[in-house]
């Protein structure tokens, strides 16, 4: 057992520490990158609202998708087709599931580190971990809608994730450039996440 934990259960320990790390801490920064390609893009023209507004219909998106008692999304401003409700519903067991996990990792490093030997990662185990997502970043680069649409393909069971502006306003707001921006946020998360174990002797 305490070999399994060293070679394998710990190296995935940390890999899923990592990732729910990436999705909380993107989650988190997303809304100051909201508002500000809100005000540098200007899409607050393309929906007819205000900025103001636009920053109250996200948080009513947000508090749908990471509050597990929220079970009904209703934003004031923009109206919301059911297929795009059925892409966030799945997109809310994500970030769901992204939060327990997140929470369990948290308290079982810190059980660890009181009460037992700590959960350590070796600096090679670490530099494998670090190279997994930079086998795609070439690719996310150079051509991010293709990257999204394979990340979607990949994640999702089916197409509901392609809005019509004409019935789905928000997909004015939520640009490219915003979710390019909190990919990279998450990315730069789980590689620093695991540079840190670079660092120790």
């Amino acid at each position: 057992m305490k070999k399994f934990l060293s070679k394998l259960g710990q190296p995935l320990f940390h890999f899923f520490f990592a990732v729910s790390s990436a999705v909380v801490g993107a989650i988190v920064v997303s809304w100051p990158l909201l508002l500000l390609f809100t005000l540098l893009e200007k899409t607050y023209q393309t929906v007819n609202l205000t900025v103001g507004q636009v920053m109250s219909n996200y948080n009513q998106l947000l508090l749908y998708l990471v509050w597990p008692g929220q079970t009904k999304l209703q934003m004031s401003n923009l109206p919301t087709s059911a297929s795009a409700a059925a892409h966030f519903a799945d997109a809310k067991n994500l970030f769901i599931l992204a939060e327990l996990v997140f929470l369990l990792c948290l308290a079982l490093s810190s059980y660890f580190r009181n009460y037992k030997k700590p959960l350590k990662l070796t600096q090679t185990q670490a530099l494998l971990l670090m190279l997994l997502p930079i086998v795609v970043m070439p690719f996310a680069l150079t051509d991010f809608d293709s990257f999204f649409r394979v990340f979607h393909t990949f994640f999702f069971r089916n197409d509901n994730w392609l809005f019509d502006p004409a019935t789905d306003p928000v997909i004015n707001v939520l640009t490219e450039g915003f979710f390019a921006s909190c990919f990279a946020v998450g990315g730069a998360i789980y590689e620093l996440y695991l540079a840190r174990f670079l660092l120790k002797k």
